[in-house]
């Protein structure tokens, strides 16, 4: 069993002002995405400039954020956010949702691609290989905030996280798995995959494959949230029936992508 580092959620306390490190990780993590956007805008096949690289990164800010937030609200915790409204806005405690932000940055690149008269899977070509930085930090920011963790575990890696409702035992750290996963390795697949032109609409469909896959996976070890629980039997969660369609999309983009429909 290795020993939960038991971070600080609040990186900076200046009174008035508390800078989170889950608000630090998603900083860094749309940084990284701008930098390398940049680099791959420069290349003949995309030939997106770097005004318009920016404009993107701040149209897909705003989709992660209304989207992620609004999707934590209405897929995992309506009922308690109806009654505390006012908690919505609380982003810095954590609680955004993948799929309600991957639903708020598609809308985001829809408005972008129309505006500068692009095809709308070109666009989301592009962005793609990028997307795994920003979730592999989010889920470093969910590792420091002590939630999402999984379940009993005695693996020399286990940890003992310091929320109560983890019962004071060993358990996976889930969050690092989907950093891992979802971040660093999906990352490096879709940067080489994308490195040679591809089909219009493959990138973007390895990428729904990819995610759909490895969440599905993790969340076999991941345990749900309290207020929500299994779906089915004691294994299958709210987390892989919304992964389900992205699975099979990505596929049906893939195939559509290399006949060229």
């Amino acid at each position: 069993m290795i020993n939960y580092p038991n971070i600080n959620p609040v990186a900076l306390d200046i009174g008035f002002v508390k800078i989170h490190w889950y608000g630090i990780t998603y900083v860094v993590g749309i940084l990284a995405a701008w930098f390398l956007l940049r680099y791959r805008g420069k290349q003949s096949y995309w030939n997106f400039n770097d005004e318009q690289v920016s404009d993107l990164i701040f149209y897909a800010m705003l989709g992660i954020i209304i989207g992620g937030r609004l999707g934590s609200v209405l897929f995992y915790n309506f009922s308690y956010y109806i009654q505390h409204p006012i908690e919505i806005f609380y982003i810095q405690q954590g609680g955004m949702s993948f799929h309600g932000g991957l639903l708020g940055v598609i809308t985001a690149v829809w408005f972008f691609a129309r505006k500068i008269d692009s095809p709308f899977y070109k666009v989301t070509d592009f962005i793609a290989p990028v997307v795994p930085i920003g979730l592999g930090s989010g889920r470093i920011g969910n590792f420091i905030n002590g939630e999402l963790w999984g379940g009993p575990s005695d693996l020399p890696w286990a940890m003992v996280f310091p929320d109560p409702a983890a019962g004071g035992i060993a358990r996976h750290p889930s969050q690092l798995y989907e950093a891992f996963f979802e971040g660093l390795v999906l990352f490096l697949i879709l940067w080489c995959y994308s490195k040679t032109p591809r089909p219009i609409k493959a990138v973007s469909g390895l990428f729904l494959l990819g995610y759909g896959v490895f969440r599905f996976m993790v969340e076999f070890v991941r345990v749900p949230d309290q207020h929500i629980g299994y779906l089915a039997s004691d294994w299958f969660t709210k987390g892989q029936l919304l992964t389900i369609p992205m699975i099979i999309f990505g596929l049906f983009l893939m195939i559509r992508a290399y006949k060229k429909i």
